[in-house]
C-alpha cells in the first residue's frame, strides 16, 4: 500500500492580503532537496574548476585579482571598493577556492546550513554587485538586463532555503539538531538546519 503524499494548507498574510492555497508535502522536500542539490553544485563546481586551475602544484594559476581588476566595469559604482579588495588578493583567493568548495559540500551534504546558505548568499551579493556595468542614473545595467542576474537569484534561493531550514532534508543537520548540545543551546539553530 503506497502512502498518499500529505496535503496541507498555508495560511498567510503577504502585503495586506490573506493568502491561501494547498500544497503537497512531498513534493515541497523534493524540490527543496533538488534545489539544494543544484546549489551545492553550482559551488563546488566553481571552487573545484579554481583549484584544478591553481593546482597543488601550479601557485598562481588561479587569482581573484583578474576578477577584481579586470571583470568590474569601470562605471560600476562600487569599483572602488572592489579595487581595495585587489589589494589583498593573497587573503580572498583561499577564502573564495576553498569557501566555496567547503559551501557546496556544507550544501550538498546539509551540515550548518543556514549559516553556510548565509555565506554563500553573501558571496553571490558580493559578485552581483561587480556585475553593474553602469550606475544608478543608468538603471545599474548588467549583462543580461537590469538588476537581476543568476548571482542575485543564487543568493535569494541560498537565503530562502537557510530560511526554511533545507539541511534538514535528508542532510546532517537533523541528526545535529536531535544532539541534547542543541537542545541546551537552542540559538545553535540559528547556524544548523
Amino acid at each position: 500500500m503506497s502512502k498518499q503524499p500529505i496535503e496541507r494548507t498555508l495560511d498567510a498574510q503577504l502585503l495586506g492580503r490573506r493568502v491561501t492555497f494547498d500544497y503537497s508535502e512531498t513534493w515541497i522536500a523534493w524540490s527543496v532537496l533538488g534545489l539544494r542539490v543544484i546549489l551545492a553544485y553550482v559551488f563546488l563546481q566553481a571552487g573545484l574548476s579554481k583549484l584544478s586551475e591553481e593546482g597543488w602544484t601550479n601557485p598562481g594559476g588561479w587569482s581573484s585579482e583578474s576578477f577584481l581588476v579586470f571583470a568590474v566595469d569601470d562605471a560600476n559604482p562600487f569599483k572602488g571598493f572592489f579595487d581595495f579588495l585587489a589589494e589583498f588578493t593573497f587573503l580572498w583567493d583561499p577564502l573564495v577556492m576553498y569557501g566555496q568548495i567547503l559551501i557546496g559540500l556544507a550544501l550538498l551534504f546539509g551540515i550548518a546550513f543556514r549559516f553556510t546558505a548565509l555565506l554563500g548568499g553573501m558571496q553571490m551579493i558580493l559578485f552581483w554587485l561587480a556585475s553593474f556595468e553602469d550606475g544608478f542614473a543608468a538603471g545599474l545595467p548588467i549583462e543580461h538586463g537590469y538588476i537581476v542576474d543568476y548571482t542575485l537569484v543564487y543568493a535569494i534561493l541560498l537565503f530562502a532555503l537557510g530560511a526554511i531550514g533545507a539541511g534538514r532534508i535528508l542532510g546532517v543537520d537533523a541528526r545535529i539538531e536531535a544532539h541534547p548540545i542543541v537542545e541546551r543551546n537552542p540559538w545553535l539553530k540559528y547556524l544548523l538546519g
